[in-house]
């Protein structure tokens, strides 16, 4: 099965966000979105859709008069008291969202001290997640998860992580050469999502994009059933584009 992707890229800006917000947070009794477009240099254009996801989102509400105040999501996240459960629940929020969006079950994970973690998962009966039939901190090689974190890695960091976990084959389309891999990796365009087409498991397709924040190294990802599979594109893509609140969280 081949799949043609076009490059795609967050259809927010989180520089773009914050910026916004730092004006928002600047004027306690409120800013109009022209005073937020002539302090931040945005276009209507930009400005428009930024301020819906920032509603939407929580970090932003409108005033009676229609001008803008911090919501109570900037707030929560903004403080130090309890702030890794609030991102946790913001976090969550953005995946519940993104999963009814795309359709899919949505995953987030980050690789941490040498190993591949789930860090949160949207799913629901409608969009059941993937049966981890086997350990995805093994299946790096095989999963869309693994191949967009070591894809983000340096080249030995990916050695290193290959050198400590069997290219096991998990089913007839998994890559267990690690040259090949490596070489899939190295050329892997960072702006196209990464497709697992049947690797990890057979009736299932992924496909993840990278978060990339600061020095940590994540990625969303999502799964679909294999008879969806008509659908990875489209979804893959959505969820390349929804990326932005994510990057936005971890960011404040």
């Amino acid at each position: 099965m081949a799949l043609k992707h076009e490059p795609t890229a967050p259809h927010h800006s989180p520089q773009d966000a914050l910026r916004v917000l730092e004006t928002v947070a600047r004027h306690s009794a409120g800013v109009t979105d022209a005073e937020i477009a002539r302090q931040t240099h945005l276009g209507t254009d930009q400005l428009t859709p930024l301020l819906r996801m920032l509603r939407r989102e929580g970090y932003v509400e409108q005033a009676a008069d229609g001008s803008y105040v911090t919501g109570t999501a900037l707030s929560r996240l903004g403080s130090t008291h309890g702030h890794d459960q609030a991102l946790r629940t913001q976090l969550q929020h953005t995946l519940d969202r993104l999963r009814d969006s795309v359709g899919a079950a949505v995953y987030m994970s980050r690789y941490v001290d040498g190993e591949i973690h789930i860090t949160q998962c949207a799913d629901s009966a409608a969009t059941p997640a993937v049966n981890e039939w086997v350990d995805f901190r093994s299946a790096a090689h095989a999963s869309a998860i693994g191949k967009s974190l070591l894809g983000q890695l340096d080249h030995n960091s990916r050695r290193d992580h290959l050198a400590r976990h069997k290219l096991a084959r998990l089913t007839s389309r998994t890559i267990t050469n690690e040259r090949l891999l490596l070489s899939r990796l190295e050329t892997q365009p960072p702006t196209v999502p990464v497709l697992d087409l049947q690797e990890y498991a057979v009736g299932t397709v992924c496909a993840a994009v990278p978060i990339t924040a600061g020095s940590t190294v994540g990625c969303l990802a999502l799964s679909l059933p294999v008879r969806h599979a008509h659908r990875l594109r489209q979804a893959a893509d959505r969820l390349n584009r929804g990326a932005a609140p994510v990057l936005l969280s971890l960011a404040i």
